[in-house]
């Protein structure tokens, strides 16, 4: 009677436990976050960006923070600004400037 009942704990334990694995027939759609981006980043050298952006990273209140790399960016709605990646010691930050040389964050 023992055995019984074990074995019938054994197969009602393996019934339970089984895999049913299917093929799946319908295709699944996997998406990136980079496609849903909607501005464009172009790098741009340090010495080809514009006068007025010139002029406002050589003012006092950035003339510590070196400038590392830039580029110009362009919005979904067609503006553009220049982020400029700058570094103070270990500091590292970025400005987004107008053509114009305007601050705009």
């Amino acid at each position: 009677m023992k055995n019984f009942i074990l074995s019938a704990a054994i197969l009602a334990f393996a019934g339970v436990s089984t895999v049913k694995a299917n093929e799946i027939k319908t295709p699944i759609a996997v998406t990136s976050n980079l496609e849903q981006d909607s501005s464009a980043k172009v790098p741009v050298k340090l010495e080809e960006l514009p006068d007025p952006v010139k002029t406002t990273l050589k003012a006092d209140a950035y003339k510590a923070w070196v400038p590392t790399a830039a580029f110009l960016i362009t919005k979904a709605d067609k503006s553009t600004f220049y982020q400029i990646d700058v570094k103070k010691g270990t500091e590292v930050a970025y400005l987004q400037l107008s053509k114009e040389g305007a601050v705009m964050q």
